[in-house]
């Protein structure tokens, strides 16, 4: 997961958060663009995991598991998946939840984290295996000037911590 979040540094160098439609299954966006859960979902296709179909079915079987942020009547496949508290719902039903922490050593490599930015908005990461020489994990997270890997992990209001798929080793 980390290698494969890692290898879209330099490549996804833009934050483009407009609505597209997409092949199905495995639509993507330009793999130039994109936003922060489509750092996760390409990290996740290298797995053989698509979360395009995988969010998709799930909202199709569930859908009253899922927030209803967007005025939606049903499941939409160009973008359910690109929106992290659709990503957060699934992660809670199908990953293996972790206690949010403020321990820097509660965060394994691939981990995957969720956050309130000060503006509100939602965001989603991967915890990476480079720390800090403090210590920290590093984050690969796209914020809004392409794939970057950061000193974030504590920046932000951590809302959730998962680990998927779940029985990846810490």
């Amino acid at each position: 997961m980390v290698a494969a979040a890692r290898a879209q540094v330099g490549v996804t160098i833009r934050y483009d958060s407009a609505y597209r439609r997409l092949a199905y299954p495995g639509g993507d966006v330009p793999v130039e663009q994109g936003v922060c859960t489509d750092v996760v979902i390409r990290a996740c296709r290298t797995l053989g995991l698509d979360l395009q179909a995988l969010v998709h079915r799930d909202m199709v079987a569930a859908w009253d598991a899922y927030p209803k942020l967007w005025g939606l009547r049903g499941p939409d496949p160009n973008i359910d998946h690109r929106r992290v508290p659709n990503l957060a719902a699934f992660l809670r039903r199908h990953g293996q939840v972790l206690a949010v922490s403020r321990d820097p050593k509660a965060y394994a490599p691939g981990d995957l984290v969720t956050w309130r930015l000060i503006s509100g908005l939602p965001h989603i990461g991967i915890i990476s295996d480079e720390r800090t020489p403090a210590g920290l994990p590093l984050v690969i997270h796209n914020i809004g000037a392409g794939v970057k890997e950061e000193d974030i992990l504590f920046v932000y209001t951590v809302t959730g911590h998962f680990r998927f798929p779940p029985d990846a080793a810490p």
